[in-house]
């Protein structure tokens, strides 16, 4: 049963039945895809200084985005970049995905690192994003994650696939 349909997410009510046979009711939320981007030049990195409403704090991430439906995933990489840091990239390498809450979501974010930035000349971040670039040395990023600096998920799996921190 459909709970709640919007334009990037729908939200359902089902029954599952688990390996072990036992059936349950469960609520599902399907959101968009999306991407998540590690911008690299050289020893330094680009993240995101950003507000987020639904915790009230600006936090530390990396540039990330939903993707449109039927996107593929580089693609959205590539637009996100843009959008969010107004740099765009020579060389996009996808690093694998993660499931973001698999308890009660199927939402996957493909995770890339960008290499060679340059600046873009299409930059133009959504009107609803607060959002402030900053340039972090990479040496720092370990620290950083220990220090609670950095406490978004989707960031720190970026910084791991990427750097091995």
């Amino acid at each position: 049963m459909e709970i709640f349909r919007g334009r990037r997410l729908w939200i359902e009510k089902r029954a599952i039945r688990f390996p072990n046979n036992i059936e349950r009711e469960k609520v599902i939320v399907h959101p968009s895809n999306a991407v998540a981007i590690l911008p690299l030049n050289d020893d330094r990195c680009k993240l995101l200084k950003q507000y987020r409403y639904a915790i009230d704090q600006y936090i530390y991430e990396a540039p990330a985005g939903t993707m449109e439906p039927g996107e593929d995933p580089l693609k959205t990489a590539h637009r996100e970049l843009i959008e969010e840091t107004g740099f765009t990239a020579t060389t996009i390498v996808q690093k694998g995905f993660i499931y973001t809450t698999p308890g009660y979501t199927d939402e996957r974010i493909y995770l890339f690192e960008a290499r060679n930035l340059s600046p873009s000349q299409e930059y133009g971040k959504d009107e609803d994003e607060i959002i402030e670039v900053v340039d972090v040395a990479t040496k720092d990023l370990a620290t950083m994650i220990h220090d609670g600096i950095i406490v978004d998920a989707k960031t720190i799996c970026l910084i791991y696939h990427c750097l091995g921190c």
